[in-house]
């Protein structure tokens, strides 16, 4: 785990894994998700994480399934995946790792913030999701976020699709996939190639 961690959250992440008896499995790039919970047939809780993100989101990340599996294990199966019992829960398994021993300065105050009320995804919080952005290892130079882009121009998204880019919601912006006329919802930070102006 040493190389998918900062090396300051290795053991407590460890202890957090043998005490709710975890099985982590650390899989192949996701693009839709980085990391999932199940409690399987057989009673195991089986985690998975992205190998491909950078160590703080993998932390975030992991300790984000796991408080999926405490949730329901304390407050059981009907609560909302993402409600507010998972939420306090994610917020107390947190807490320890949320200093400067484990994360950067830089990214302390924007972690803080985030977890005063989680999302149900470390990228739905576009200011979180930049700042960690910037500690991956591989950045796409020929990539760029929607807020960056301008209005009415054309991008492609990583499944090959072109889109053009419209108005801004309270949060997101809509965009038009040009092949169907559909209209969809972007967050800011979703990372897409530029086509044309």
């Amino acid at each position: 785990m040493q190389k998918y961690l900062p090396e300051r959250a290795v053991s407590p992440c460890f202890e957090l894994i043998k005490e709710y008896g975890v099985n982590l499995k650390i899989v192949n790039h996701r693009v839709t998700r980085h990391g999932d919970y199940r409690k399987m047939p057989d009673g195991m809780h089986q985690i998975t994480v992205n190998a491909s993100l950078n160590q703080y989101r993998f932390l975030i990340t992991l300790v984000h399934e796991i408080a999926h599996l405490v949730a329901f294990e304390k407050y059981g199966r009907r609560i909302k995946p993402h409600g507010l019992e998972w939420k306090r829960t994610f917020q107390h398994l947190m807490v320890p790792f949320i200093r400067p021993e484990i994360f950067p300065s830089a990214l302390l105050p924007i972690i803080a913030h985030h977890f005063k009320n989680p999302k149900a995804s470390s990228s739905t919080d576009a200011r979180l999701a930049i700042a960690l952005k910037a500690f991956d290892a591989t950045q796409q130079k020929d990539h760029s976020y929607v807020f960056e882009l301008p209005m009415g121009c054309t991008f492609r998204l990583y499944n090959g699709k072109l889109f053009q880019k419209g108005k801004k919601r309270i949060k997101r912006y809509e965009c038009v996939e040009l092949a169907t006329g559909r209209m969809y919802l972007f967050q800011p930070n979703a990372e897409v190639e530029l086509i044309k102006n």
